[in-house]
């Protein structure tokens, strides 16, 4: 039981780091991003590449997996950076789709349907699984703590308030002299990567990636984290990430207890209980359960505030 805690902890510290990647396109710039899952399977894919075809360590294959997600965002983003709402979800569900569909086919460099197996992670084969859980989880969290703080400092620069300014009123941005769509594409970026370093830290957890894992329910996944944790807000980002892995988990003791269902049954139960679950904590809870605070501005003849003008 102690090991499958630990295990649930580092799958929540993953779903918290791409709500954080998230945030930033979504709750921060208002852009709809339905294609979170593709970035995450281009950072799977590209540590695991970096890791067994060319025996680069494992520091080296998550800096490709993200920079090379980075990039991938980038690339989107000059697509479709100037599409809106439903238009932007759409082409970028589909996105993601053509990822896994080409990660599906490209047999000489992922292994197709059969998968990448026996990535390394952090001295697998010296510790036991429980100690390995605990280191990953340290590194885990490490890297969770290292992206918050960042997250923290963007939100509250000028970079920061400019993609608030954009989600709130795109128009009044750019007639304040904002580059709305250099804006955009770098928010993109900054999401895409964040989000390929967590598919680069499930890899190695894992070990295993293959590309039926990458389907757009995980998507939903993330998207709900957000909403339970309060959309705009990075520490309701982590929180809602947990709640979300709490739900999914908690359900799975519910199920046996259940009489008269199959095991198909009790999986489409399972999803229902979910739903209900998240219906329920936004029905009362509909900002979230960290809502997002928007900084103060300095007030005049107030200390910190420009001063008073006096005749």
């Amino acid at each position: 039981m102690e090991n499958y805690l630990i295990a649930m902890a580092v799958i929540g510290g993953i779903y918290a780091l791409m709500s954080l990647g998230l945030n930033v396109i979504w709750g921060m710039a208002g852009m709809v991003n339905l294609g979170l899952i593709g970035f995450f399977a281009v950072g799977a894919y590209g540590t695991a590449i970096a890791s067994m075809k060319f025996g680069l360590p494992m520091i080296a294959g998550m800096a490709i997996g993200t920079v090379a997600a980075g990039l991938a965002g980038a690339g989107v983003a000059l697509i479709t950076a100037r599409l809106r709402g439903d238009y932007l979800a759409i082409v970028t569900l589909g996105m993601a789709e053509a990822v896994r569909i080409v990660a599906a086919n490209t047999i000489w460099l992922t292994k197709g349907t059969d998968g990448i197996s026996g990535i390394p992670g952090p001295m697998r084969g010296q510790l036991s699984p429980t100690q390995f859980n605990l280191l990953y989880l340290v590194i885990v969290t490490c890297i969770v703590a290292v992206v918050y703080v960042l997250a923290e400092r963007l939100r509250a620069a000028p970079f920061g308030r400019v993609l608030r300014a954009i989600r709130d009123d795109e128009q009044v941005a750019a007639v304040a002299g904002k580059h709305v769509f250099a804006f955009k594409i770098r928010a993109f970026a900054l999401s895409a990567a964040a989000i390929g370093l967590a598919g680069a830290l499930y890899a190695h957890y894992t070990s295993y990636i293959a590309p039926d894992l990458f389907v757009p329910l995980f998507t939903l996944y993330i998207k709900l984290s957000l909403l339970a944790g309060g959309l705009g807000n990075n520490r309701g980002a982590i929180v809602g990430a947990f709640v979300v892995v709490f739900f999914l988990e908690s359900t799975r003791f519910v199920i046996p207890y259940v009489p008269g269902i199959s095991a198909v049954q009790g999986a489409a139960l399972r999803e229902f209980l979910i739903a209900v679950l998240l219906i329920v904590l936004m029905r009362y809870r509909p900002q979230g359960l960290v809502p997002e605070r928007m900084p103060r501005l300095p007030v005049a003849g107030v200390a910190g505030g420009p001063a008073k003008a006096t005749a």
